[in-house]
């Protein structure tokens, strides 16, 4: 069921037996306040409106979780979670490919590190990196955000995701950064 503000024309406040925001859809309702200053056409137009949005049902979306096989088992969470169209990427440190192992060399290293097992998590979802639309940065030191902003240039080196950058007090395994996205499916 969908709530409709009911909108008054002098007061705020609801008149005695009238719905509030979380009220009723019931046409009758609609003669009073917002709707009865409208022709009786758009009356009729909101009112049926309403029903009719009222009486589609929504179907939670199935969700697909993902899991990367070379991860142990006995970490507690799923690598992506697909919902319709739109794979939320769990935070993603610079572990080297089949294991909990950071590369060497710092920020930019990790950096595409991250993106290159962001490549493997979205191949096996059907998606690739032109389908990030979001990136959240969590860096241990915010000094390191010119490394990091070059390797990330380096990943996308055209449109780039919208993007917010965080400085943090310390990371799984001692990362230098951590980078969470969002993606969408074209």
């Amino acid at each position: 069921m969908i709530a409709v503000v009911n909108y008054q024309r002098h007061s705020g406040a609801p008149r005695s037996g009238e719905p509030g925001v979380h009220g009723s859809l019931a046409p009758e309702k609609l003669d009073s306040g917002f709707f009865a200053s409208r022709s009786p056409g758009m009356t009729s137009f909101f009112g049926l409106f309403a029903l009719a949005l009222s009486a589609c049902s929504v179907e939670a979306a199935p969700r697909i979780y993902d899991r990367d096989p070379s991860l142990p088992a006995d970490l507690p969470f799923s690598s992506a979670v697909v919902v319709g169209k739109t794979i939320y990427l769990s935070g993603e440190i610079g572990r080297v490919e089949g294991g909990v192992a950071l590369v060497e060399g710092g920020v930019g290293p990790e950096t595409r590190q991250i993106f290159d097992n962001y490549k493997r998590t979205l191949a096996r979802l059907g998606a690739d990196l032109s389908d990030i639309v979001k990136c959240t940065v969590f860096l241990d030191d915010m000094s390191k955000f010119a490394e990091m902003n070059a390797a990330y240039a380096q990943v996308f080196p055209e449109e780039k995701p919208a993007r917010s950058t965080f400085g943090v007090d310390g990371l799984a395994l001692g990362a230098s950064l951590e980078i969470e996205c969002l993606a969408v499916k074209k």
